[in-house]
């Protein structure tokens, strides 16, 4: 279980995440929306203990994040973080040295699935295969907890479909799966709870099921409800 208790950061004069308090359970996908600025990513690196926050706390199980939370915490940010010299390979044998919960057999076979050379140079990929190999060297980990921060942004609809039957195969009973993002409706496929936030502050988390039965809208629906003209995709 991940808790943040009055959670803030800030830049400056800045506010990027406003006293956020959530708590988060296993055996959840979570989609965690609101549109660019909104603080996803801020809250997640905090999560991840490679941010520190200006006030209030973020535990894992019970205790402040840090370096043993890392651990079991596996992170996937937005930008390319891999040598541009690494082939697909070596960004295996680079985590395999990091995390020692790191399976290169699982690697091997998300490899497989995503249709990604082991000899290939990251220089050579596309934005869509870097995505892929994003997703496949992050979820080869065995965490507690993975944050996935954009995972479909700027790939087409076939990387997407690869990424998100990765993303439910590792759905389990003892885990749990943070995905932010923007693009609600491939949002709304994979995930049964929702986490919105608006200008940091966070507006409400939602069971999706229990919205459409008792409400009848969708995660679209309620999103377009809470941020106004801010675009769906």
């Amino acid at each position: 279980m991940i808790t943040s208790k009055n959670l803030t950061k800030k830049f400056g004069t800045k506010v990027a995440v406003d006293s956020v308090s959530l708590t988060l359970e296993p055996g959840h996908i979570y989609a965690m929306l609101g549109p660019n600025g909104s603080g996803k990513t801020t809250w997640m690196k905090m999560a991840a203990a490679l941010m520190k926050p200006t006030s209030g706390e973020i535990l894992f199980n019970g205790n402040p994040v840090g370096v043993e939370s890392r651990k079991q915490i596996a992170y996937m940010s937005t930008e390319p973080y891999f040598y541009s010299w690494m082939s697909i390979k070596d960004v295996g044998r680079y985590y395999q040295d990091f995390f020692m919960d790191f399976s290169p057999e699982k690697y091997e076979s998300l490899l497989r699935k995503m249709e990604l050379e082991p000899s290939m140079k990251t220089r050579a990929l596309s934005s869509g295969m870097m995505a892929k190999l994003k997703i496949a060297v992050t979820m080869a980990r065995n965490a507690r907890i993975y944050l996935l921060d954009e995972p479909f942004n700027g790939i087409d609809l076939l990387a997407r479909d690869e990424i998100r039957a990765c993303i439910l195969q590792e759905a389990a009973a003892d885990n749990i799966l943070v995905l932010s993002s923007h693009l609600v409706e491939e949002m709304e496929a994979i995930s049964d709870q929702a986490i919105f936030i608006k200008n940091g502050k966070l507006v409400e988390v939602r069971d999706l099921e229990e919205m459409r039965t008792e409400e009848q809208i969708s995660m679209a629906d309620r999103y377009r409800a809470i941020y106004g003209h801010a675009e769906v995709e």
